[in-house]
C-alpha cells in the first residue's frame, strides 16, 4: 500500500471516530438546548435594552425612536444628595453579609459533616434550608409580628419581661443594620452552607484517616484539611458575591422595613432608591441607567478580584 493510501485510510478512520463520538453525545447536547435557550432569552437578549439607559424614552416613539440624551440618566444617581448614603449602605451591608455569611455557612457545614446519623443529617439540612425557600413577603410579616408596636412579640412579651420600655422599631433607624443582617443570615445561610457541605463530603476520607494516625485533633483536621480543601469553593462563591456588591436584596430592604421613611438613613440602598424614583417619576431611562451602572461595576469588581486571586493562586481563580 502506498503512503498516500495509508494517509487516506487514516483520515477516513479519524472521521469515522469523530462521527461516532458526535453521535454518542447527541442526546446530551439536546438536553442542554432548553437551558441554552433560556440563557439566551433571559440573559443575553435583554442586553439590547442597554440603549434605554442613554435615551429619553417616549412611548409614542418607541425605544429606538426616542431621543438620545447620552449620560443624563446617570446624573440622577450621582448628583443627588442621597448618592453617598445609598452607595455607602449598599456596599457596607453587602460586605457584612459576605463576611458573616461565609464564616457561618462554613461553620454550619462543618457541624453537619460531624453528624453521622444519615436521617438527622438530612433533617438538619431541610431545617436550615427552609427559610431560604420562604417568600420575602412572608418573612416581612413574620418580622412585623415580632416588631410591631401594638402587637409585636418583642414589645408585648420580651421587653416587659426584661423590664425595658417598648420600642417603636419602625421609627428607630439605629436598630435596623442589626435586624436586617440577622434576617439576611437567617434566610440565606442555609443555601450556602449546603454548598459548602457538599464540598466537604467530596474530600477524600483518607486525608482524615492519615491525620488521625498522626494524632491530629479535630481542630487541626479542620484547619489543615477541611479549610484548604474548601478554598476553591470559598473563592468562587466570594467572587460571585463581590460581583453583586452593588446590588441589594430588594425584598429585604423594602418589604422588611415596610418602606418606612424614618429608616431611610440606614436602610436606603441603590435598588430601593431607584424603585422609589421610578414609581414617583416614572423615568424608565433612569432605572435602566442604575441597572447598567450596577452591572458594569460588578463586572469590573469580579475581574479585579479574580486577577488578585490569580496572582496568589492561579488554581483558585475562576478564569
Amino acid at each position: 500500500m502506498t503512503e498516500a493510501a495509508v494517509v487516506s485510510t487514516e483520515r477516513k478512520e479519524t472521521r469515522t471516530i469523530k462521527k461516532r463520538g458526535f453521535k454518542k453525545f447527541i442526546p446530551l447536547t439536546l438536553m442542554t438546548v432548553p437551558g441554552l435557550l433560556y440563557l439566551v432569552l433571559n440573559n443575553y437578549l435583554p442586553m439590547f435594552g442597554i440603549v434605554i439607559a442613554f435615551k429619553n424614552i417616549n412611548f409614542s416613539k418607541g425605544i429606538w425612536g426616542s431621543d438620545w440624551i447620552g449620560f443624563k440618566n446617570f446624573e440622577y444617581l450621582f448628583k443627588t444628595e442621597d448618592a453617598f448614603i445609598i452607595t455607602r449602605n449598599t456596599i457596607l451591608y453587602n460586605v457584612v453579609f459576605i463576611i458573616l455569611g461565609t464564616l457561618l455557612s462554613i461553620g454550619i457545614a462543618i457541624l453537619l459533616n460531624e453528624i453521622k446519623n444519615r436521617f438527622m443529617t438530612r433533617l438538619y439540612q431541610s431545617i436550615i434550608l427552609l427559610p431560604f425557600l420562604i417568600s420575602m413577603i412572608i418573612v416581612s410579616y413574620l418580622a412585623y409580628a415580632g416588631l410591631s408596636l401594638e402587637t409585636g412579640f418583642l414589645n408585648k412579651t420580651v421587653l416587659p419581661f426584661l423590664g425595658m420600655q417598648e420600642i417603636n422599631w419602625y421609627q428607630e433607624s439605629q436598630y435596623w443594620p442589626y435586624i436586617l443582617t440577622l434576617i439576611h443570615l437567617w434566610k440565606g445561610i442555609g443555601f450556602s452552607s449546603i454548598i459548602y457541605f457538599a464540598a466537604i463530603i467530596g474530600i477524600d476520607e483518607e486525608y482524615y484517616e492519615a491525620a488521625k494516625l498522626d494524632g491530629a485533633s479535630k481542630w487541626h483536621q479542620i484547619r489543615h484539611i477541611t479549610l484548604p480543601s474548601l478554598t476553591p469553593t470559598i473563592t468562587m462563591l466570594t467572587l460571585l458575591s463581590i460581583g453583586r456588591i452593588f446590588y441589594s436584596d430588594f425584598g429585604l430592604f423594602y418589604q422588611i422595613t415596610m418602606n418606612s421613611g424614618a429608616l431611610y438613613s440606614t436602610t436606603n440602598v441603590i435598588d430601593t432608591y431607584v424603585y422609589r424614583g421610578l414609581m414617583g417619576l416614572g423615568d424608565i431611562g433612569m432605572s435602566a441607567a442604575a441597572g447598567l451602572y450596577q452591572s458594569v461595576v460588578g463586572f469590573i469588581l469580579v475581574l479585579a478580584s479574580n486577577y488578585l486571586v490569580g496572582k496568589f493562586n492561579k488554581d483558585n481563580a475562576l478564569f
